[in-house]
C-alpha cells in the first residue's frame, strides 16, 4: 500500500507538471536554453524572386506579410460598414496641468440596431495650431490618467482593481488619477505635443467573450462570435485606434500629418498592429510589447505562443493557436511586423527586469527589420549586439531598454518625445 501511494503521488507530481496552470508551459529564462532558429526570409517573395527595391517592397511583399499576419495571428477586420458619429461634448482649460485646454469626444457606433460608444480624452496646448499629437489607449479608464474631476467616467465594463478603487467592473471618482505616473502629460504639452487617449474597454472589454464591444456590430445574422481567421480583441483595439485617428483628422488645432500612435504591453502589441493596417499614423511606438508585439515568437523566451493564447485566448485569431509549441511553423515572426511600418519612423522599448517581454528577442526583431529600412535609405539598428540599459538609439528604428520593470515611465516618454522631435521636424 505504501508502495502504491508513493507512486500515486509521482504520477500526480509528473502530471501536474507536465500540464502548467495558466499556460505557463516550461517558460524559459536562460540565453543558453533558446533554441536554434531560422527567422522566415523578410526580402524574399512567395515566389521564391529577392526583393530588391522599394517598389517590391510596396507591391508585392509587403501585401504578403500583412496577408499573412490577418490569416494566422491578428484576424481579418469585418468588410461590414458601420455607422460612426462624433460629438464634441466637453472642453475647457485643464486645471490638472498649465497651459493646457481639454477636450472630450463622444464616439458613437451603430449597425443593425447595435450600438456602442468610446470616449476619447485630448489633452492640447493653448493658443497652438498644427500640433503633433500622440494617441493611445489607457487601461483602467481616461479618469484614471491624471486627477481632473472633470474627466467623464466611462461606462464600459473594467477589470476589478481594488487597489485603484474599482469594483464590481465600474469607473468610481476613487479611482481618478491612479494611474497618472504613466501619463506624462505635461511634459507632452510643454514639448509642444498634444495627446489623445481612450479606454481601450469602451471597444473591447477584455474579457473572453464576444458578445459586448464592438463586435457584435459586425456579425451576419446568426453570428456570435469572430470566424477562426476574423480579428479579435487586438484587431477590434486596432480598429479603434484607427477611428480615433479619424476624429482627429477633423480638428483643426491638429497637424494631421504628425500623429504618433504609442501602446504599452498588450496595447503595444496593439500600436503595431494599428501601425501595419493604417499608415496614417506618422511614427508607431511600442512599449514592452513582448510576445505577439515586438519580441521574437522563435526564441521561445517568456511568454511563449502557448502561454498568451492559454492565458488570454481572445486577443489573436483562432487560427493562432494552432502554433501552440510550433512556432517554427509560423510563416511570419515578428521582425516582419516591425517591417511593416517602413519607412515611418518606429520605436521599440524594453525593460530591464521585464524578462516575460523576452527584452533581447524585442531588440532582434528591430535588428532584423532593418533590411527593408535600408531599401528605404533608412537607418535601422545597424548592431546585433544587446545595448547597454539607458542608452537610446533614435535611428529610423528606435529603441531602448529602460532600467526597470514592466511599465511606462517618465524617462520613456522623454524618449517618446525626442524620437518624435528628431523624425517629424
Amino acid at each position: 500500500m505504501q508502495i502504491s501511494i508513493q507512486i500515486f503521488f509521482l504520477l500526480t507530481l509528473f502530471i501536474a507538471m507536465s500540464h502548467p496552470v495558466n499556460g505557463q508551459h516550461e517558460i524559459n529564462y536562460s540565453e543558453e536554453d533558446v533554441p536554434a532558429f531560422q527567422l522566415p526570409q523578410l526580402l524574399q517573395l512567395e515566389n521564391g524572386k529577392t526583393v530588391s527595391s522599394e517598389e517590391d517592397w510596396i507591391r508585392t511583399r509587403r501585401p504578403e506579410i500583412l496577408k499573412m499576419y490577418k490569416e494566422h495571428v491578428y484576424g481579418h477586420n469585418p468588410e461590414v460598414q458601420i455607422e460612426i458619429t462624433a460629438q464634441l461634448i466637453e472642453e475647457g482649460i485643464s486645471k490638472a496641468f498649465t497651459n493646457t485646454r481639454r477636450k472630450q469626444v463622444r464616439l458613437k457606433f451603430e449597425n443593425q440596431g447595435r450600438k456602442s460608444e468610446a470616449l476619447l480624452l485630448i489633452f492640447l496646448p493653448l493658443q497652438s495650431k498644427s500640433v503633433p499629437i500622440f494617441v493611445g489607449y489607457n487601461f483602467y479608464g481616461n479618469h484614471t490618467t491624471c486627477d481632473d474631476n472633470e474627466i467623464i467616467l466611462t461606462s464600459a465594463w473594467i477589470p476589478n482593481k481594488p487597489e485603484f478603487g474599482i469594483r464590481e467592473n465600474k469607473a468610481t471618482e476613487e479611482s481618478r488619477g491612479v494611474r497618472s505616473h504613466r501619463w506624462s502629460v505635461q511634459k507632452i504639452i510643454d514639448s509642444g505635443f498634444g495627446l489623445a487617449t481612450m479606454y481601450y474597454g469602451d471597444i473591447d472589454p477584455d474579457r473572453n467573450h464576444f458578445d459586448d464591444g464592438i463586435h457584435p456590430l459586425f456579425y451576419k445574422k446568426g453570428q456570435e462570435k469572430p470566424g477562426d481567421n476574423e480579428w479579435a480583441s487586438i484587431g477590434a483595439w486596432a480598429w479603434g485606434l484607427s477611428t480615433a485617428l479619424d476624429y482627429l483628422e477633423t480638428d483643426e488645432a491638429l497637424d494631421h500629418d504628425r500623429v504618433i500612435v504609442m501602446g504599452h504591453s498588450r496595447l503595444g502589441k496593439t500600436s503595431l498592429w494599428a501601425g501595419a493596417l493604417d499608415e496614417r499614423f506618422a511614427i508607431v511606438i511600442s512599449n514592452n510589447s513582448g510576445c505577439g508585439g515586438s519580441a521574437l515568437f522563435r526564441r521561445k523566451y517568456g511568454e511563449t505562443i502557448r502561454a498568451i493564447n492559454s492565458n488570454f485566448p481572445h486577443w489573436f485569431n483562432s487560427n493562432f493557436k494552432k502554433f501552440n509549441d510550433r512556432e517554427d511553423l509560423l510563416p511570419i515572426d515578428q521582425h516582419m511586423l516591425i517591417a511593416l511600418q517602413a519607412p515611418r519612423p518606429v520605436y521599440i522599448t524594453s525593460a530591464s527586469e521585464d524578462l516575460w517581454a523576452d527584452p533581447r528577442g524585442e531588440y532582434l526583431s528591430c535588428y532584423h527589420a532593418s533590411d527593408v529600412y535600408h531599401l528605404f535609405g533608412r537607418k535601422g539598428i545597424e548592431n546585433s549586439v544587446f545595448p547597454e540599459v539607458n542608452t537610446p538609439i533614435q535611428n529610423d528604428i528606435g529603441y531602448h531598454r529602460r532600467k526597470g520593470k514592466h511599465d511606462v515611465t517618465d524617462y520613456d516618454w522623454q524618449q517618446f518625445i525626442a524620437f518624435a522631435k528628431i523624425h517629424l521636424d
